[in-house]
């Protein structure tokens, strides 16, 4: 029997000066800068971004009565377009060195581009838990991902923390800075904690409540789960269970990751494949929207210093 060939993948003949894929915080100043640098660039993107989970930024300078961070995307997405950056809402499946430049990949489509950042961020790991349910909570301060972000919003509240390990003791450990009422919860049957880690908690005056937990609810003013030690409830709940780097398609196509999976770029957020750049959650680093943006910059900056050296930029 005759195997099926592939399905053709079309590639476009144009080539674009830089293609972003991701539009989150880095991204989306990457492409202002590529943009009023008169690049042809392209952005995509999954519409995933964790800064469109926040429900207020309050740390990010320049709005003193804070920003939600979908109207922060919204406002740097419409500036971008304001210079002619392009978004397209698409899932990129690979990215592939050619030449002298990349094809970026979309389904069965080709994108041909001079040079290519990768602004892909990172997946928090989750509670499993409705779907539904999770956007409520986040909505209402009541499940928190970043206690650099908004510890401050969690002063001389009760709070939980799920995790285990040094993670979830480090997690408990700052937040304890915050509130005297600091709870860690194990996910599973055990916290791996050695008995310095216990020591550093019995310090801090932090309860550990052993595992598993589960039952997610929202309960009047407050989030809500089951434990091994009974039912419990908390204003504000942090889980502290680790994250998955985007980075699988930098990985594949060639460049260099940490065993984390992060991005090893160098001071100008070249990654270790010629001609591409990453910045923000996807490298090593504060997991930051102000340090995204400023790694973005940087990035778009030697974009387009290189690309100039390459080809003298004319208009």
């Amino acid at each position: 029997m005759a195997s099926l060939s592939p399905e053709p993948v079309t590639t476009q003949e144009a080539v674009d000066d830089c293609v972003i894929i991701g539009a989150g915080p880095a991204g989306l100043t990457a492409a202002i800068y590529l943009a009023r640098f008169r690049l042809n660039i392209r952005l995509f993107d999954s519409g995933d971004s964790r800064a469109a989970w926040i429900p207020r930024t309050n740390n990010h300078a320049g709005y003193p009565d804070g920003i939600p961070g979908r109207d922060l995307l919204r406002l740097m997405l419409t500036q971008a377009e304001r210079f002619g950056a392009v978004r397209e809402e698409a899932m990129v499946t690979a990215i592939e060195p050619v030449g002298d430049g990349f094809i970026v990949r979309i389904g069965d489509r080709g994108v041909r581009a001079r040079s290519v950042l990768l602004a892909t961020g990172v997946v928090n790991n989750r509670p499993e838990m409705d779907v539904d349910l999770h956007s409520r909570a986040l909505a209402a301060g009541l499940l928190r991902y970043c206690p650099i972000c908004d510890g401050y919003e969690v002063t001389d509240r009760r709070v939980g923390v799920i995790g285990q390990g040094q993670h979830g003791m480090k997690e408990a450990l700052f937040l304890r800075a915050y509130t005297r009422d600091v709870t860690l919860v194990s996910p599973v049957e055990d916290m791996e904690l050695d008995a310095a880690c216990e020591a550093a908690l019995d310090d801090a005056g932090v309860v550990r409540v052993q595992g598993p937990c589960g039952g997610f609810a929202i309960e009047g003013e407050r989030f809500a789960f089951d434990t091994a030690e009974g039912r419990m409830s908390f204003d504000s709940v942090y889980p502290a269970m680790g994250s998955v780097i985007r980075s699988s398609l930098a990985v594949a196509a060639g460049a260099r990751a940490t065993a984390e999976g992060c991005l090893e770029v160098d001071d100008h957020q070249r990654t270790s494949l010629p001609g591409l750049f990453a910045a923000g959650d996807v490298v090593k680093g504060l997991d930051q929207i102000s340090h995204a943006m400023g790694e973005a910059g940087v990035a778009a900056t030697t974009i387009r210093n290189m690309l100039s050296d390459q080809r003298p930029i004319r208009r």
